[in-house]
């Protein structure tokens, strides 16, 4: 067929439809993507379209209905093409939740939703069928049901541990502070209040000057996300000064940690047993690094085992505890009224919360991607529970501007199809192509660390900004555009990329942010400029002067110290 004869040929209504929501008319792409999915009962992807479209033709309610029946249908798609057996699946309840955690583990989220829903058996609930369910939502950036879950969990067991699920999706919501706050003071009052003692007596010396003991307690110390933390503060401290307690679930299960450290056992091990050992070893200091997260030992400091409690590093919210003495936030992280959404006294500790160690196989430096690829490549390697809508928008708009740009998104989850899709659908309802999205798995070491060598510009989302990832791209020389919050979890990116010597990487506003995010990327001689510069600020900032950070953190320990000092010695009578 000649090319004239075939540009007269009938056009699929999807193809048409993509004509004219990439045209500006969503409402016309919405009815030719309606009359497809009407036509095709059990079409999916002719549902992702039309999502796409009521979104852009700004009917919400109506998009997010067509959007559940595309994930219904794609996901169960999914389960009969791993072999689930559909009777049975339909009548069975067992089966449906042996399904479900079989498809959790291997990651896909989206039918394990479907699977874990249906498993629930009401008048015999399970806890961990109703966690899974609960997490397989989150995991697909799902927050507000996962909320429902996590809040009906918690109502139905009257456990901490569960509970305390709730407090992660609560900081994705709307009016975040107040509900997190409201929550964390509730599992306080629930699973700390009664513990506490109203005048709790220490055998600690009252001496002021003399050898701090400082405790600190976490699931593990170096084999998760606060190892590249934690690890340098605990090698860079000063015999002289502190003496470092570590309490942990397995030290056997432990890396290399620094030998002057004293490794207590606590998996297994009850709190009241926790607290004694505590106390035995006269901790001055005792220090929360893992905060709200499955595995925390929250409710050890219930008992007030230590003159002084302090929460840092990976949970910078209110622990909700009254007798958690303080929790440690950067200097940038100040905004007005935050201290009434916490129990603690927030101690600002200064341009950075803590070291931040790069990884041994970090690669050498090299070109910005561009310069080889001729677009741009941006890149997020967060949590898709960060992706919020209006970082998908303002992503979108960016992509939409230069349509040879791409986006790399990368977190384990993604491997999901479902997730993938309904991804690429909330991305076309903004304007972006599907196309301009790459998806990426999980990966460790030096593949990680490589993966960064094909990003040019790292995006950050809001309100829920990268961590970890943050650090990680700035440490690889990828500059990360992030933006000042509207509270103070909302500039967690700040601290982040402000030391590093990089201003021109901070912007308010999501307007500025698209508009800046277009401005780096122009020039790709520029772009290639700010990455070595990006690299060589993260390598002189304080994130990598890991002695300089720890003799400021023991004296901010010291003053912590002399203030209890100050305080009347309660007696035992």
């Amino acid at each position: 067929m000649s090319v004239a004869l075939a540009s007269l040929a009938p056009r699929g209504a999807i193809a048409e439809g993509r004509d004219a929501l990439s045209g500006g008319n969503p409402d016309h792409a919405a009815r030719l993507f309606q009359s497809e999915a009407e036509a095709k009962p059990g079409d999916y992807e002719s549902r992702y379209w039309l999502y796409s479209a009521l979104v852009a033709a700004r009917q919400p309610e109506a998009a997010y209905l067509v959007l559940e029946e595309a994930r219904t249908l794609h996901a169960v798609d999914t389960i009969r093409a791993v072999g689930v057996d559909m009777a049975r699946f339909q009548t069975d309840k067992a089966y449906c939740a042996q399904i479900g955690l079989q498809l959790y583990a291997s990651k896909l989220m989206s039918a394990a939703s479907i699977c874990l829903g249906r498993s629930l058996d009401f008048e015999n609930l399970n806890a961990q069928h109703m966690l899974s369910y609960g997490l397989s939502l989150q995991h697909q950036g799902r927050m507000d049901e996962a909320i429902d879950v996590f809040s009906a969990a918690a109502e139905a067991f009257r456990h901490p541990e569960i509970h305390e699920f709730l407090l992660y999706p609560l900081f994705h919501a709307a009016d975040r502070l107040r509900r997190v706050s409201e929550e964390a003071r509730k599992w306080g009052d629930l699973y700390a209040a009664p513990h506490t003692p109203a005048k709790p007596v220490f055998a600690n010396e009252r001496v002021a000057n003399r050898r701090l003991r400082i405790g600190y307690v976490g699931p593990s110390f170096t084999r998760n996300q606060v190892a590249q933390f934690l690890l340098p503060v605990l090698e860079a401290h000063d015999p002289e000064a502190v003496e470092v307690f570590l309490y942990c679930a397995n030290p056997q299960g432990e890396a290399e940690l620094p030998p002057g450290c004293k490794i207590r056992a606590i998996g297994g091990v009850s709190d009241e047993d926790v607290v004694a050992q505590i106390r035995a070893d006269r901790i001055d200091i005792l220090v929360d690094v893992w905060g709200h997260t499955a595995g925390s030992r929250l409710p050890v400091f219930a008992y007030r085992p230590a003159p002084v409690q302090v929460a840092w590093i990976n949970f910078v919210q209110t622990t909700g505890l009254a007798c958690m003495d303080y929790v440690l936030h950067a200097d940038s992280m100040a905004i007005a009224g935050t201290e009434a959404y916490f129990t603690e006294e927030i101690w600002r500790i200064g341009p950075i919360m803590v070291p931040f160690r790069p990884d041994s196989e970090r690669p050498d430096p090299v070109p910005t991607p561009a310069l080889r690829n001729g677009y741009v490549t941006y890149g997020s390697f967060n949590n898709p529970a960060k992706l919020s809508e209006i970082s998908v928008a303002a992503w979108a708009l960016i992509l939409r501007a230069r349509p040879a740009d791409r986006l790399v998104l990368k977190y384990s989850y993604f491997q999901d199809p479902v997730l993938q899709r309904a991804t690429r659908a909330r991305f076309a309802a903004y304007g972006a192509q599907p196309e301009q999205i790459e998806f990426r798995g999980h990966t460790t070491g030096a593949d990680y660390w490589r993966e960064f060598q094909d990003i040019d510009l790292a995006l950050d989302p809001s309100p829920c900004p990268g961590g970890t990832t943050s650090c990680d791209a700035l440490a690889n020389g990828v500059p990360v555009l992030t933006q000042w919050g509207d509270d103070f979890y909302g500039r967690i990116g700040v601290p982040a990329v402000q030391p590093c010597g990089l201003p021109e990487l901070i912007v308010r506003g999501w307007d500025d942010y698209v508009e800046r995010a277009l401005a780096l990327t122009a020039d790709f001689e520029a772009l290639n400029a700010l990455r070595a510069k990006t690299r060589a600020g993260f390598d002189a900032s304080p994130y990598r002067d890991e002695v300089g950070f720890t003799r400021h953190l023991e004296d901010v320990f010291r003053q912590m110290f002399a203030r209890w000092l100050a305080k009347p010695a309660p007696t035992s009578s």
